[in-house]
């Protein structure tokens, strides 16, 4: 992004708009999504989403201004709705007592991916400048291919080797045709839908706002170099490697003891130290500090991500998808508010800089600090709603699942 925002001569307006664009575009992606793989399963699904988002991937290279820019940005966000599939997918494929490890370990990896790619993308244009494929401001253009050719690749692994369910596909199993009931509306009139919705905004939506914004925060606010800040993004990505699962672990082991009630008092409480955590973030002006709070925070944020769905798939069995579409979107719902957060209160400024060949030069840069204030306020005071209000069982089966006796494809096909 700071390669491609200094060739477009993107505005810190035109940044946050493309922000906004690109969650926007996962929003109502991941409510479709969720209501098609209820229908069609995920492996048809997830197959014609990979190979479809390649193509904005493949020409966002080619964009010369804002608005192509803009536009191809707001078609590679449907690519976020993936992550839907990937949660009800494990949600049928293993054990009630360990659905939430199974969905946070997924989703982990997942969401280590934009961490990968924060330090890899760099590397990949430096290789493409070193190789004299281009010069150094186009780099990011044909750095653009690689991860096109990485879709359609993952496209025809998931067409070739994957089941929709245990046993079998859904075709085989007639679920297609006789899947007519509305599980999006099942899934809208729970109420536990949408604590869980708002938990996911005060998650995943910073994870995303992080994502797009740190290594434009750590270039801007501390003077850091490319490389460096796409380092310390990528390592606010990689603790999704331990961090997300972690707290799917711990969300099961709390489930089994306490059921739904454990579960949410755990969330509750990973928020309340995610928001302290961003406070204290937004507050310090030295680098290895700001570094050392964001894997504070980020541990924290990334373990309410795997606690929050370790209760999705427990919702409504009949309604896996649609629930995990909901709160998924609901995170991006999220970091497209904290988007305007940023926007608005964003300062710009000047200052003077030696770039590499020792110049000094005048760059304009921008300024996140109350931003990250602010949204540390309203995380922990999301946590304080969360414990609030009570998630409570409407029927005895799902305690009973909750605490992992039920055999989860069985439910699912029987729910048909």
């Amino acid at each position: 992004m700071p390669l491609a925002k200094e060739q477009l001569h993107l505005t810190k307006d035109q940044l946050g708009n493309i922000q906004i664009a690109a969650v926007s575009a996962t929003i109502i992606a991941r409510l479709l999504i969720g209501r098609l793989v209820d229908k069609f399963g995920p492996r048809l699904t997830y197959t014609w989403l990979l190979v479809v988002c390649s193509i904005p991937v493949f020409l966002i290279g080619t964009s010369q201004s804002y608005e192509s820019f803009l536009f191809f940005r707001l078609a590679i966000g449907v690519i976020g709705a993936s992550f839907v599939i990937t949660q009800f997918h494990t949600s049928v494929m293993f054990a009630p007592s360990i659905k939430g490890t199974a969905n946070a370990t997924a989703g982990g990896f997942g969401n280590a991916g934009a961490g990968l790619a924060n330090i890899m993308m760099p590397i990949i244009a430096a290789g493409c400048v070193g190789l004299g494929l281009c010069s150094e401001q186009d780099s990011w253009r044909y750095a653009m291919i690689v991860p096109g050719f990485m879709l359609l690749f993952f496209a025809f692994i998931y067409f070739r080797y994957t089941k929709d369910l245990p046993n079998g596909n859904y075709k085989e199993l007639g679920i297609q045709n006789s899947n007519k009931e509305n599980t999006f509306m099942l899934a809208v009139k729970d109420y536990r839908t949408w604590v869980l919705t708002v938990a996911y905004a005060a998650c995943f939506g910073v994870e995303i706002t992080i994502d797009n914004f740190a290594p434009i925060y750590f270039t801007d606010t501390f003077g850091a170099s490319l490389k460096t800040a796409g380092i310390c993004a990528g390592i606010f990505g990689l603790i999704n490697l331990f961090a997300r699962p972690l707290g799917g672990i711990v969300a099961d082991k709390v489930g089994k003891s306490y059921g739904f009630s454990g579960k949410n008092l755990l969330l509750a409480l990973l928020l309340v130290l995610e928001g302290i955590g961003i406070i204290f973030f937004g507050m310090t002006d030295q680098l290895g500090v700001a570094i050392f709070l964001m894997f504070l925070f980020g541990v924290s944020l990334k373990m309410a991500n795997g606690a929050t769905y370790s209760l999705v798939p427990f919702v409504n069995p009949k309604a896996v998808g649609s629930v995990a579409g909901i709160v998924g979107a609901g995170g991006n719902i999220g970091a497209m508010l904290i988007a305007f957060l940023f926007k608005a209160k964003a300062v710009k400024f000047s200052k003077d800089v030696i770039d590499e060949t020792g110049i000094a030069q005048t760059k304009d840069l921008i300024d996140y600090t109350n931003a990250f204030y602010i949204l540390g306020i309203i995380i922990l005071m999301t946590g304080v709603v969360v414990l609030a209000v009570k998630f409570a069982v409407k029927h005895k089966e799902e305690e009973t699942e909750v605490k992992g006796d039920v055999i989860p494809a069985v439910v699912y096909v029987k729910s048909k």
